[in-house]
């Protein structure tokens, strides 16, 4: 049954009010990693699943507090019950993994169950050397990264990007989200700005991580090793032309490991503050900013992202993420620890780990509030209003990423207006 009602896409801005956000469980698509595949499916390190899910579990009823909360596998359920688009996805499907028996399968499957064997893959029968060698491979190939949805799909305004990703092992994950986005009526929107799906290209590529929506003329992108100029070039004619985007802050990312999305080293989290890897943007060793503004000649570089952030009227401050020291600042980069979701202005979601982190947030007038106090013993947010809800993520993080990766806003209050 379809909801009663439904909201249209609306997200322009990274911490304005949060009235409906898309996520996903990790699932038995986990199972997959394992010390000898985590590599090609992007893990540095293998997951608890039942760790990992509970943890999610958390963060998911810290969510439902504040907003309306949809699951992948339920909006994808859905829309496989149209003959159409339950055709065009196995089709788009098994044109990047070609197979014919699977092909069949999946058509054979009911709407629910097709939507699992796509997120969760489907195991290939094992031959009799296979079997006797206790190996085996998938037909289809599951996706473990799928619970990171803002990598795949990013709101900016009324439209949708669907991310062109750097890996083929994510490629599915854009047509599952493609799928979505275009059949339920539940996200509802203005159309597919952006659409990455169609791209396997591997100088043109562009994931969610890299795009933060700042105000709804402001857009600030990371040129990152998933995110290609070329890429992000397209990107900004399709916003400069068909939305009401007219500046583009282009951050230059380091070729680091660490830092492979913008969102790892930078996120927002109140109208003036953001929290940043502070080798990154303070210091002699700070990345290279462009400033592109719509119909200018030429794109100008600034001395740091706090000018380009005050050319374009939006003044912010740093929080260090780590404090003041290094190895803290490395430990906690790493871990997560700029990686915030706001779910309103000065209300942000954290893993509970980063402690450094988090005592440079008191500083700046943020209270801490454990998930527990939140959800069962009815804390409520005090003072100025600014608060921290941690919750623990020592699974999670192992995926490589932290709250923004795993939330994709649809819905926000314009925080400026």
């Amino acid at each position: 049954m379809l909801s009663s009602w439904a909201m249209a896409v609306h997200v322009t801005s990274e911490i304005g009010k949060l009235k409906s956000v898309l996520v996903h469980p990790p699932g038995a698509e986990l199972y997959a990693v394992t010390p000898s595949t985590r590599e090609a499916y992007l893990y540095d390190d293998i997951m608890d699943v039942a760790e990992a899910q509970r943890e999610h579990k958390r963060f998911v009823a810290i969510l439902e507090r504040f907003c309306e909360v949809h699951f992948v596998h339920n909006l994808l359920s859905e829309v496989l019950g149209d003959a159409q688009v339950r055709e065009r996805l196995i089709h788009d499907t098994i044109d990047i993994l070609p197979s014919l028996p699977i092909a069949r399968e999946l058509h054979e499957m009911a709407p629910a169950d097709l939507a699992s064997a796509l997120i969760e893959g489907r195991e290939e029968p094992p031959g009799p050397l296979a079997s006797a060698l206790n190996e085996g491979g998938y037909a289809l190939p599951p996706l473990p990264n799928l619970f990171f949805t803002r990598d795949v799909a990013v709101g900016l305004n009324e439209h949708i990007m669907i991310g062109s990703m750097r890996y083929g092992i994510r490629w599915t994950e854009a047509l599952v989200m493609k799928s979505i986005f275009l059949n339920n009526p539940r996200v509802q929107n203005r159309g597919i700005i952006y659409d990455g799906s169609v791209e396997h290209r591997l100088n043109y590529t562009l994931e969610g991580g890299d795009v933060h929506p700042i105000r709804r003329e402001t857009l600030m992108v990371g040129f990152s090793e998933r995110s290609s100029p070329a890429a992000i070039d397209h990107l900004a004619s399709l916003l400069f032309k068909g939305t009401d985007v007219e500046q583009l802050i282009i951050v230059v990312m380091p070729g680091e490991d660490i830092a492979i999305h913008l969102d790892m080293i930078f996120t927002q989290v109140d109208h003036r503050l953001c929290v940043v890897s502070p080798p990154h943007f303070i210091g002699p060793g700070r990345l290279p900013i462009i400033l592109w503004t719509k119909g200018s000649a030429q794109m100008r570089e600034m001395p740091s992202v706090f000018a380009a952030l005050e050319e374009c009227g939006l003044p912010m401050e740093p929080v260090l993420c780590g404090g003041d020291r290094r190895r803290m600042q490395e430990r906690e980069q790493w871990a997560s620890g700029c990686n915030f979701v706001a779910v309103e202005p000065g209300v942000v979601l954290s893993y509970a780990r980063n402690e450094f982190t988090l005592r440079e947030m008191e500083k700046a007038g943020f209270e801490v509030i454990t998930a527990s106090d939140f959800l069962s013993n009815g804390r409520t947010i005090s003072g100025n209003g600014r608060a921290v809800i941690t919750f623990d993520g020592g699974e999670l993080v192992r995926g490589g990423g932290g709250a923004r990766c795993m939330t994709c806003p649809l819905v926000r209050e314009d925080p400026w207006s």
